[in-house]
């Protein structure tokens, strides 16, 4: 087994792991902005199928590199309201919903021949002023406004925690999200999916609720220089 497939099979029994502790299932988006399609490539022919990138140009540039293979491609990073037509068009979720202004031009571009997107609204859950994100207050109006749109299927919350030293502090923030999206489960029943936790605290996150978690570094080591949008 190569050092790749070694490294796989260890981020997937660190997760099988943490999701039996917690008791429910978690799943593995391989966060692939900035790398190589050939390391995309690479990955899938290990088995995994969803991947994450943060740039929607170079992410249409693998997508067609990588068009012979079956692959569920999210977008994650902060949506610019130039890029909702190709963001509707190209990927099949986006987990960075953010502001309502987006919402109908995102819907209005998702193509009828497509399933809906598949979108969770971000949120800022440690209001870092250099994070994208709504305020947790924010939530329940961009979720119905969400779910008004036949085109979008609203899934549920993603986050990225502060970076703190302290795994308390990290805790205490995903603790947060886990509570928001337990009450909007509650309101809206296709809720099913909680995006938080990346390579350094994945586990954790997985313990307060996360149902999907974000991996990029742990897979495909250091980033390369992202790509100018």
């Amino acid at each position: 087994m190569n050092s790749a497939a070694t490294g796989f099979a260890a981020i997937r029994a660190r997760i099988e792991a943490a999701a039996r502790a917690a008791g429910h299932p978690a799943r593995l988006l391989a966060v692939s902005k900035t790398q190589a399609a050939a390391a995309v490539r690479g990955l899938a022919g290990l088995g995994q199928r969803a991947f994450g990138e943060n740039y929607v140009q170079e992410a249409i540039a693998k997508q067609r590199e990588l068009a012979d293979l079956d692959l569920e491609w999210h977008l994650i990073g902060p949506l610019q309201s130039n890029k909702c037509r190709e963001a509707a068009r190209h990927f099949a979720w986006l987990q960075s919903l953010d502001r309502a202004k987006l919402v109908a031009p995102l819907a209005r571009h998702r193509p009828a021949h497509l399933p809906p997107l598949q979108v969770l609204i971000q949120v800022n859950i440690d209001d870092e002023a250099s994070k994208s994100g709504c305020r947790p207050g924010e939530v329940a109006a961009l979720a119905a406004a969400i779910a008004a749109e036949p085109r979008l299927s609203l899934r549920g919350l993603m986050a990225i925690s502060a970076p703190h030293p302290e795994a308390t502090r990290r805790a205490a923030a995903f603790g947060r999200m886990q509570a928001l999206f337990e009450h909007l489960r509650t309101e809206h029943t296709a809720v099913d999916t909680l995006s938080m936790g990346m390579s350094d605290d994945f586990e954790l996150a997985i313990a307060h609720g996360a149902t999907l978690v974000r991996i990029g570094t742990a897979l495909f080591g250091p980033r390369r220089t992202a790509p100018a949008e």
